[in-house]
């Protein structure tokens, strides 16, 4: 691709958008890279894609990636599905920073992108406000920048923001509480957030509240944990002392939920019925084998970066979402949060992350 072609296509992609350097560490700087496994045969360049198709190969497209630190499986399978999806692309080059929860790292791996004209950045913040600047100053430089997971606090820092539901998750496993309930409006139902000063969490429990009124029910025992085994573990166990008895149990995250069930098994509970949240593989084991308490999970993908990818491909490359009308790919997409049970597992297990 020219560089006046990249010139245009980069003004074609900023028109109409508000425009508001230093060293970076590449953990790797790839050409299609998957790292590996057993899924590389799948995950093989796209060479016969039906002619004018979207997956046809095109002019090529280097993309930068920044997100946090992989330090639990869902972040960590959100930096994996993005190189996997760059790697079916035999004209994307991926350019994957190190995982970092370091803002003023990822704001300079953020201006090396732009130093290196890059076409495109799929960035999910550690911080979304404190990364909003450079995200500004990305598309100031004609560079798209698409938004993953964790809004920045000005619309005009991302040309496609790609997001998670947690307020629909809240709804999701509410909504299931209700029909697994029947009716009974004395059901004892408890939960286990995540961290509450995150808006994230806040949300989450909002819709569990709203969707549990639909039917006459409330949270009776609530506890808060961090995202971690451990502190799921020890919120768990607070959480079951407290409630000697429970009908239904949403836990909000299912890498903290490894230690959910660790305290459950410890308290030799079994009463009840527990819905987990994110949807890791360990998850979807247990609720397929039916030996467990834990019977559903709801999705809060960790796909989201590996659809910036592809929605980055299409910007540079002048595409649009073929399966709909609009010539131009939008602005903003939230991905939904389905409910998991042992009768559509096999639907969602292939594109679980591991706890």
């Amino acid at each position: 691709m020219s560089l006046r072609s990249t010139t245009l296509r980069r003004k074609r992609i900023a028109s109409g958008l508000v425009a508001g350097v230093a060293v970076l560490s590449l953990a790797a700087c790839t050409s299609n890279d998957s790292g590996g496994g057993d899924d590389d045969a799948a995950d093989a360049p796209t060479t016969a894609a039906a002619a004018g198709s979207n997956d046809e190969s095109g002019d090529k497209v280097v993309i930068g990636f920044s997100a946090p630190a992989a330090d639990h499986g869902w972040m960590g399978s959100i930096t994996d599905s993005a190189k996997k999806e760059a790697a079916k692309y035999d004209d994307v080059e991926l350019k994957v920073a190190e995982g970092t929860n370091d803002v003023n790292v990822q704001i300079s791996q953020v201006e090396t992108f732009i130093n290196d004209k890059v076409d495109a950045i799929v960035l999910l913040p550690f911080d979304g406000a404190a990364m909003t600047p450079i995200a500004l100053k990305a598309m100031a430089a004609g560079i798209p920048v698409i938004n993953v997971d964790r809004e920045f606090d000005d619309p005009n820092a991302a040309r496609v923001t790609v997001l998670g539901d947690n307020y629909g998750m809240g709804v999701s496993a509410g909504a299931w509480v209700c029909s697994e309930a029947d009716g009974n409006k004395d059901a004892v139902v408890a939960e286990i957030a995540g961290i509450d000063s995150l808006p994230l969490t806040q949300d989450r429990s909002q819709g569990f509240k709203d969707a549990l009124a639909e039917c006459g029910l409330d949270v009776d025992n609530r506890v808060a944990a961090d995202f971690t085994v451990e502190g799921g573990e020890e919120a768990a166990t607070n959480l079951l002392q407290a409630a000697p008895k429970i009908d239904f149990l949403w836990n909000h995250d299912d890498d903290q939920g490894v230690g959910v069930l660790a305290a459950i098994k410890n308290a030799d509970r079994d009463e009840f019925e527990m819905i987990g949240g994110a949807g890791s593989k360990n998850a979807m084991d247990l609720i397929k084998s039916g030996d467990s308490v834990l019977k559903a999970t709801v999705i809060y993908p960790s796909t989201q970066a590996a659809d910036g990818v592809k929605l980055a491909r299409l910007l540079v490359q002048g595409k649009a979402m073929s399966d709909l009308v609009e010539v131009e790919v939008p602005r903003k997409v939230q991905l939904y949060a389905p409910v998991v049970t042992a009768d559509n597992v096999d639907q969602f297990i292939g594109s679980a992350f591991k706890s």
